[in-house]
């Protein structure tokens, strides 16, 4: 949250810093007969990049927060689950488990209640089942994660091409004579430069920041349900198997 609003207040503060070099400028003493040439209209492909850059903006804290949220532990891997399949060795234990599990709607839940339902099948056949439903949770957990991968990428470059216009107009706007018509013009071509550039690191450095440490978090959950998912069949297959052995040796008897 705090890192949300830090977020917040750098845009705003950037914004205001923009709107007061703008009243400044507009504040200063001009010769009316003169004003349309030594204000120049405000630049299209400025207001569309800055648009840009503020929406995308938008979208990276949501998506930030909504990750933020849905990738807990106790959302992904629920301890009442853990905690349960511990003790679970009846069959009333595996219904209660199942129970659980539908009480508890996560990515874990859901694969455990995989688990259980296909007990009756082979461990192999179980375990390639369980791999099918896991890739499964594995995409709806990285859900909109890609979104800040492409933000990270596109940001940067929507800063660089309102870095070059404002080049590109400051250059306009130099001349052998400095008439007030190319002051104001090389002004407009710094400050296009310039704030594309900071908006542009603005939003890809967070976006970065949350990809890289959500795709770690989404590894690490994987390999523990993996873990523990693993450590359920075990115990439930070596649960069944001894007395079906002792049955083969008394026939084979």
């Amino acid at each position: 949250m705090k890192f949300l609003t830090v977020r917040i207040a750098v845009l705003v503060a950037t914004l205001l810093f923009s709107s007061a070099i703008q009243l400044k400028a507009s504040a200063e003493p001009v010769n009316h007969t003169d004003l349309t040439q030594q204000t120049p209209p405000p630049s299209t492909m400025k207001t569309v990049i800055v648009g840009i850059l503020v929406l995308a903006s938008l979208i990276s804290i949501f998506l930030i927060a909504e990750r933020g949220i849905a990738l807990r532990r106790s959302k992904v891997i629920p301890a009442r689950l853990t905690d349960s399949q511990t003790v679970c060795r009846a069959q009333d234990d595996l219904l209660a488990l199942r129970t659980a599990c539908n009480h508890e709607p996560s990515p874990y839940g859901r694969l455990l209640s995989c688990c259980i339902d296909n007990l009756d099948l082979s461990r192999d056949e179980n375990i390639e089942i369980l791999q099918t439903r896991a890739r499964a949770e594995v995409v709806k957990m990285e859900h909109g994660i890609v979104v800040l991968e492409i933000i990270t990428g596109v940001a940067p470059l929507l800063g660089l091409v309102g870095t070059i216009f404002g080049l590109i107009t400051l250059f306009k706007g130099m001349g052998v004579e400095a008439t007030s018509e190319q002051t104001a013009m090389f002004s407009e071509g710094i400050s296009i430069a310039l704030q594309a550039t900071l908006l542009g690191l603005i939003v890809a450095i967070p976006s970065l920041v949350g990809w890289s440490y959500f795709n770690r978090k989404i590894e690490t959950m994987v390999v523990e349900m993996e873990s523990l998912c693993d450590e359920f069949l075990r115990s439930q297959y070596q649960r069944v198997e001894p007395p079906v052995l002792s049955q083969m040796d008394e026939v084979s008897a």
